[in-house]
């Protein structure tokens, strides 16, 4: 299914063709291949017991897309972003977004997250991510997003991650949808 085609200038004046899409089983080498690629960001930043390569095993990326639907920004046929998208219980989740490193900072992220965005029916968007992922909650903020104060009560609800995983991560909440749900509940 093609969610979004466009011919744009990006890379030293070349011309590339770009689409969201949603990601079908067959992707599943080339999703695991940029999960753990662009995961090497994490090493030193996060717990050294929880970094290891790859970052994320083919057995537990199986375990992923049986649980949440991945999108991916794919670039002349090709993917080079993915992102998660997981309904919990009253909310969703946004799970593994991730593009490989020569194709960050080309906005790819945004527009994967801003699709995402605007298939959510729930009416609270979180996402979980480090805390020493510093860059990664610059990213959220930057979308819109704000740091919960009740992160492990959340992660315990929505999230299947072991304790020590709670103690050293955090959970954002997009403000718009935060605000929706006020006003649903009578709030101005």
């Amino acid at each position: 299914m093609v969610i979004l085609l466009d011919t744009s200038p990006i890379v030293n004046m070349c011309y590339y063709e770009f689409m969201i899409r949603i990601c079908q089983p067959e992707d599943i080498d080339r999703i695991y291949f940029i999960i753990n690629e662009a995961a090497k960001a994490y090493q030193g930043a996060i717990p050294a017991n929880y970094y290891h390569q790859p970052y994320m095993p083919m057995d537990e990326l199986k375990q992923e897309m049986k649980r949440m639907t991945f999108f991916g920004w794919e670039v002349n046929g090709g993917l080079v972003g993915v992102i998660g998208l997981e309904p919990a219980r009253d909310v969703t989740l946004i799970r593994h977004t991730y593009v490989l490193p020569q194709w960050q900072k080309k906005g790819i992220g945004s527009k994967l997250l801003n699709h995402l965005k605007s298939l959510v029916a729930t009416s609270r968007l979180l996402v979980g991510t480090w805390a020493d992922a510093h860059w990664a909650i610059d990213f959220y903020k930057k979308h819109g997003f704000s740091l919960l104060p009740d992160k492990d009560e959340l992660f315990k609800t929505y999230w299947d991650i072991p304790p020590r995983q709670i103690e050293t991560s955090v959970v954002l909440e997009h403000i718009e949808y935060t605000e929706n749900k006020i006003k649903c509940k009578g709030g101005k």
